[in-house]
């Protein structure tokens, strides 16, 4: 029988794109297993959204590994966090927080390479990155556990100059720290994703955002993974804001029935 692991990097192996879908709690994970996804990703935006919080890790890790929690009981697919910047300072405080994610039933996470400092956020130096790669990959290996890790690289979140090419030095320094895939948030241009798809040892993954192609288009240009971000949370939010509204000026319940 295959781990969660094995289930999740398998995956990112075949021809088929990968969509991932991004839930913010329990109920949102059920309701995307029982539509047939084959695993399930947190949002931390969404999450931390549904908590009252902006993202950028201002939820405590504390909290989000509770709803964290409450997904793997809930779901019987691979589940994958979205880990921000690792909700710590060292690569052996991030550690710390993975052993409690694998201990949770994680498959997999997110983890980016760009930092936030007063509410600022700039790319962080792709070598120290590495090496905090490196550390979590062989603390998995020594105690033999297991994580898929897709590294966002934010080249053309924060439009890097040179993007392509930045992109592309990053993606092969990753691979040989251990990351498992390659996660380039807002790249939407064909061209853009054909050159990232060349240069990259690992598997692409790109995020719902206006001007993405359609999912036939992403697999013809070799993406293996497309998720949906917070956007399935802010479209929920934004109707049930509107079905409230309508209660208000209809003098009713009718909407919401």
């Amino acid at each position: 029988m295959k781990s969660t692991f094995e289930e999740f990097d398998a995956l990112h192996q075949v021809k088929e794109l990968f969509v991932l879908p991004n839930a913010w709690d329990a109920r949102s994970a059920m309701i995307l297993q029982d539509l047939g996804f084959k695993a399930i990703g947190t949002s931390s935006a969404a999450v931390a959204s549904a908590l009252g919080y902006d993202d950028g890790e201002q939820m405590s890790f504390e909290e989000y590994l509770m709803i964290i929690k409450r997904i793997t009981a809930s779901v019987k697919v691979p589940v994958t966090v979205d880990m921000e910047m690792g909700y710590g300072t060292t690569p052996s405080s991030i550690y710390a927080n993975i052993q409690r994610l694998v201990g949770a039933g994680v498959a997999g996470i997110n983890i980016e390479d760009s930092i936030i400092t007063n509410s600022k956020r700039t790319l962080g130096s792709a070598e120290d990155f590495a090496k905090t790669i490196q550390h979590l990959k062989n603390s998995l290996q020594r105690e033999g556990k297991s994580l898929f890790i897709n590294v966002r690289s934010d080249t053309y979140l924060l439009k890097t100059a040179n993007a392509r090419d930045e992109s592309s030095r990053r993606a092969k320094l990753y691979a040989s720290a251990g990351a498992d895939g390659l996660f380039l948030p807002v790249i939407s241009q064909e061209d853009d994703i054909k050159a990232a798809v060349e240069a990259s040892p690992l598997p692409l993954n790109v995020m719902c955002i206006p001007g993405l192609p359609d999912f036939t288009k992403l697999q013809s240009l070799g993406v293996r993974r497309a998720s949906m971000g917070p956007f399935l949370q802010m479209k929920t939010y934004g109707r049930a804001k509107e079905l409230a509204s309508n209660v208000i000026s209809e003098g009713s319940f009718k909407s919401i029935l």
